[in-house]
Formats: C-alpha cells, structure tokens, sequence
C-alpha cells in the first residue's frame, strides 16, 4: 500500500469559507497521470463563485496531458537559495524532492494568488508523516497562548458533522481547537488509523491563532 493515494483539488471562496472537492489527480499504471472534476464539488464551489482551474477549462473532461506537469507550475523550484527551508518545513524526504506527485502532495500546492489547493488522501503505513493544518480556529476562537510547538495534540472523529461524515476534531487537553484538513481527515478512518498522532509544527500568531500547522504521522 502506498502512502500517498488520490490527490483531490480543493477550492474555498476566500480564508474562513467551507473547503470544496472539485477536482482528483489520479495515478495509473496504464493511464498514468490523470485530472477531472467532481461534479458534486464543482456544483457545490459554483454556488461561491467557482470557475475552473485556467489550464483545465473543461468540467466534463478527463485530463491526460502534461497533468503533473502544469500543477507542477506550483511547487519552488529546488534551485532557488531558500528551497532547503521549504522543503524542511513540510518534512520533504530528499528521496523524493523531484517526485512532483508526492511534492503536490505534500505542500498542497499553496500560492497566495489563488484559492485552490491539493489535498492528498495518505494511507497510514508504517514511517507515514505529513504535514497539515487545523481548520476552523476563526470559529473555536481559542486562548492564544494554549499550545506551543511540538506539543502533542488529542483527537476524536466528529460523528454529527453534517459537512463531513470523516470530520477529526483537535484537542488541546478538553479545549477544542478546530478541525483537521478536508480529505487529510480520511486517514484516520482506515484500518491503522487510530495510531496516528497529531503534533504542533508551526504557529502564527498575532493576538490570536491566526493559522496552526501540524504533523501528522504513524
């Protein structure tokens, strides 16, 4: 089993909007890199305003051209002076700094002139590690000062989330901080899953918890 299944195309209207699936990147060996777009998620996104990815125009279309290639337009290029601290931060195993589908995977993709990103489905097998972020926290509103990083987090799944079935809400001790990831949530559903453990990585701050990055790892 692979780590790293589906990658998904994620999509919100702006910071503190609801995630959207609208698109999956799958790979195949017969196929190889493909892209389309989930109906259900594109019919959703265009209620707030979703157009499609530029170089994927067509909703009804499956993608097999250059795929990895053109979302690969996202991710630093490893040349660049300050690429080492990047790829440091989201926890890039060397072996696989120039495999584009694992690094979409595990950066997301994320360029702040947009509002996509790309949300892979992990598997957890044994020395499975990434990286993710708690949503939610506009809403928890929780004491800025209540988590340091490296601290260890506890979590539980959200059975009466009526967004999502697969919903992980974070703890720290009995205060809620929020919610892990859209489709990142999945992971902990699988057979293994309850062996994970969510850990603080990073925190910006600034009279709040402005964004909170986590580990996530088997």
């Amino acid at each position: 089993m692979k780590a790293i299944g589906n990658i998904y195309l994620a999509w919100r209207r702006g910071k503190g909007s609801s995630r959207k699936r609208v698109g999956v990147i799958k790979r195949n060996s017969n196929t190889g890199i493909t892209f389309s777009y989930i109906e259900k998620g594109v019919l959703e996104a265009e209620k707030d305003g979703f157009t499609p990815y530029v170089d994927f125009p067509d909703t009804n279309k499956t993608y097999t051209d250059n795929v990895l290639d053109i979302f690969g337009k996202r991710l630093i290029k490893t040349e660049r002076p300050d690429s080492q601290k990047y790829l440091d931060f989201w926890s890039i195993d060397p072996i696989n700094k120039d495999n584009k589908y694992y690094l979409l995977a595990h950066t997301q993709g994320l360029l702040a002139t947009d509002n996509f990103e790309f949300l892979a489905d992990y598997n957890p097998i044994k020395g499975l590690s990434f990286i993710s972020e708690i949503c939610g926290l506009s809403h928890s509103t929780p004491p800025v000062d209540i988590i340091s990083e490296g601290d260890l987090l506890q979590w539980k799944p959200d059975r009466k989330n009526s967004h999502d079935e697969k919903a992980i809400k974070v703890f720290k001790g009995s205060t809620e901080l929020g919610f892990v990831k859209l489709v990142h949530c999945n992971v902990f559903h699988k057979p293994g899953g309850d062996k994970l453990k969510i850990s603080v990585k990073s925190i910006e701050k600034n009279g709040k918890l402005n964004r909170v990055f986590v580990k996530i790892s088997f």
